[in-house]
């Protein structure tokens, strides 16, 4: 997405915290941007639908804290799991640029942290690296090696640079909690035809999401992790304001 010479989603959307198109306050600005109208339509509906029902009952500066928290809370979980799977791929690059050798060299190009976490352009420099690395290998030895550690270096920075989320998808999460544990035994309808009560959807719902986040299926941009992250920590709020509530309640009657 851009507008006026400007990638919208590089300056706006929640990079990986080690990359240096990270900025602070991507966590707040990339729940507000979308890949797709489809994906904001649904967003915005799912809010439309949930989210007026509760900022009916909490008012509107509550419910607006529930939402940013519930976004926030989507964003570290989804990059607590990136972090994870990342690691073991980071630990091999950063082996190798402390210590290179062809062997390793040809190990990280047959390796799935090559394969799963590059990006198109950097596989197309990888091409024009092969061509310039063979050349001086037969010449410099220590030259070729030295291109080598440079190119692992600027395909770890692709590897942190990768990684973007956008779309306020784990606050709706957040929301589908919050109307699912005010509102349990409302109907709601699946694809407008199944109907199946608040609280049941939402814990079907979860454990889709949970099913398709470890199935971690190829070619799947979801951020499913997220919407699990969204979920938890409405959980985690709303059982907090309930138990401030408790205690307020009985120390008024105290």
């Amino acid at each position: 997405m851009e507008s006026r010479g400007v990638e919208l989603t590089d300056v706006l959307g929640l990079h990986y915290f080690l990359s240096d198109k990270f900025k602070i306050w991507q966590f707040v600005s990339y729940m507000f941007m979308h890949g797709s109208f489809m994906h904001i339509f649904f967003n915005m509906f799912a809010v439309f639908m949930f989210g007026a029902a509760i900022e009916s009952v909490w008012g509107p500066k509550k419910f607006l804290t529930y939402y940013i928290l519930t976004g926030l809370g989507a964003a570290v979980a989804h990059y607590a799991i990136v972090y994870y799977q990342m690691q073991p791929a980071i630990a091999f690059l950063n082996d190798y640029i402390d210590a290179p050798s062809m062997t390793k060299l040809q190990g990280l190009i047959n390796s799935d942290a090559f394969t799963n976490f590059s990006s198109r352009e950097m596989l197309e420099h990888y091409n024009s690296f092969t061509a310039s690395f063979n050349e001086l290998a037969n010449t410099d030895q220590a030259a070729a090696m030295q291109l080598s550690v440079d190119f692992v270096k600027e395909f770890k920075a692709d590897v942190y640079n990768a990684p973007v989320v956008v779309g306020a998808s784990g606050a709706v999460f957040g929301l589908l909690l919050a109307y699912g544990m005010t509102y349990p035994n409302n109907i709601i309808y699946i694809y407008f035809a199944i109907p199946l009560k608040a609280k049941y959807f939402v814990i079907l719902y979860g454990l889709i999401e949970l099913f398709s986040g470890v199935a971690n299926v190829p070619g799947d941009n979801v951020a499913h992790f997220a919407h699990l992250g969204g979920l938890i920590t409405g959980l985690i709020i709303i059982q907090y304001w309930k138990k401030n509530n408790r205690k307020r309640q009985n120390d008024y009657f105290n």
